[in-house]
């Protein structure tokens, strides 16, 4: 075995010589350690791609039987990312460093410093490649377990290694490309680290929020949110490292700052969609001047409104009787009364109770705020049994329109700009 081993050594050393005569005697003058090079290195390529072929079929031959992403989420998640090609590009690259100084020796020698340089070159980007990869990998991996946050996680968490891994590269590549230590570089970089620090600010921020979101749990790609700051609302389509890109309503794409998500107001709409309830908070403004006390005439028109008939009827005669045992009970505001806007509130909140579209487990209430120069406002608020957009505005809009002309039945006006007192 050994005896074949030297004699075929001595075959490619003898190959070698016969080589490096031939383009000893081809090349122009000076120019022979050159044609050296790119002759080595032509047949180091084509011995690479050789290795590099047979290897990418077994690996993915093997790889292929694990397709089923079920019960191999790992190696498929492993066999997506193509990490094999890099495996198989980086055991071809280790043998041709392994045997290229035996295949090409004696004269040949003085380019063996390039050549191994080159070959460490080589691996450092292969390495790289791996590196992408494999945090490629990670992504898929836990997309098919549809495990969004940590996706979010991985995101943020691989931007920031991209970044190091494209600085340690850098330096690394440097170092084998001139031969020196990685020491001398990166002692140099201590003067500077101040400037980095400010350079990286906001992939330090980035890489902050985007591991807050994910141990959070409060945002996710495709969630529904709203960014008051920016005037924003629409679906999360990515959380990167640096910026956050949102689709709007409109179909435009807004891109702010990821971390904004964890500096600014965000509401997260998503629950809210999920539960197929969405909130309806809406004002109607009367004008003060149309408020009065009902008479006894006035109530009995309305007891025709079934909604508030009995309600009406009681009230009527509590205040007979409070009335009774008051002077003067025939002045209108001695003692307790029926106004037109306190009526027509107790109407809207049974309306609202008894409207089919109306979640009847969560408030419904009909409330005065405080008053204005545009009149008094009276808030509805409850909550739609249908999320969705295009549904809920047409309840909402339901609502309103119902109650705006059903004021007129209790003699209200509605405030508005140029209304005739």
């Amino acid at each position: 075995m050994k005896d074949e081993i030297k004699d075929t050594k001595s075959f490619f050393q003898e190959q070698s010589e016969q080589l490096y005569v031939y383009i000893s005697n081809i090349a122009p003058e000076g120019t022979a350690f050159i044609f050296h090079i790119i002759v080595k290195l032509t047949l180091l390529l084509i011995i690479f791609l050789l290795f590099d072929f047979i290897f990418k079929v077994i690996i993915n031959q093997v790889f292929r039987f694990f397709r089923d992403e079920n019960r191999f989420p790992v190696i498929k998640s492993v066999y997506e990312s193509k990490i094999t090609n890099s495996l198989a590009h980086f055991t071809a690259l280790a043998i041709v460093g392994g045997i290229h100084q035996s295949i090409f020796t004696g004269a040949l020698k003085d380019t063996t410093i390039f050549i191994v340089r080159s070959v460490n070159l080589g691996m450092v980007f292969i390495l790289a490649g791996m590196l992408y990869r494999a945090l490629k990998g990670f992504r898929y991996y836990f997309t098919i377990k549809q495990d969004y946050y940590k996706v979010m996680a991985i995101n943020a968490v691989s931007e920031t290694i991209k970044i190091l891994g494209i600085f340690i590269f850098t330096i690394v590549g440097i170092c084998v490309i001139f031969g020196i230590k990685g020491t001398t570089i990166v002692g140099s970089l201590g003067a500077i680290t101040a400037v980095l620090v400010l350079v990286f600010r906001d992939t330090i921020l980035g890489f902050v929020t985007g591991i807050h979101v994910a141990t959070s749990k409060s945002l996710k790609v495709g969630d529904w949110i709203g960014i008051p700051k920016y005037n924003i609302e629409g679906n999360i389509l990515d959380i990167s490292l640096l910026t956050t890109k949102i689709l709007n309503f409109d179909k435009t794409i807004s891109s702010v700052p990821t971390y904004d998500l964890l500096t600014t107001e965000i509401k997260n709409l998503q629950v809210m969609s999920e539960s197929n309830t969405r909130r309806i908070k809406k004002s109607i403004f009367f004008n003060i001047n149309s408020f009065k006390f009902l008479t006894d005439e006035e109530i009995e028109r309305l007891k025709d409104i079934n909604l508030i008939s009995d309600y009406l009827a009681k009230k009527e005669d509590e205040i007979h009787k409070e009335k009774m045992d008051l002077r003067n009970s025939n002045k209108i505001i001695n003692g307790r009364q029926l106004t037109n806007i306190g009526v027509f509130r107790y109407y809207a909140q049974k309306y609202l109770e008894n409207n089919p579209d109306i979640v009847k487990d969560n408030t419904i209430m009909v409330r005065q705020l405080e008053i204005t120069t545009q009149g008094l406002p009276m808030e509805i608020y409850c909550f739609a049994n249908d999320s969705e957009w295009k549904r809920f505005e047409q309840i909402q809009a339901d609502i309103f329109d119902h109650l705006l002309v059903a004021s007129k039945e209790f003699d209200l006006q509605i405030m508005q700009i140029g209304l005739p007192k």
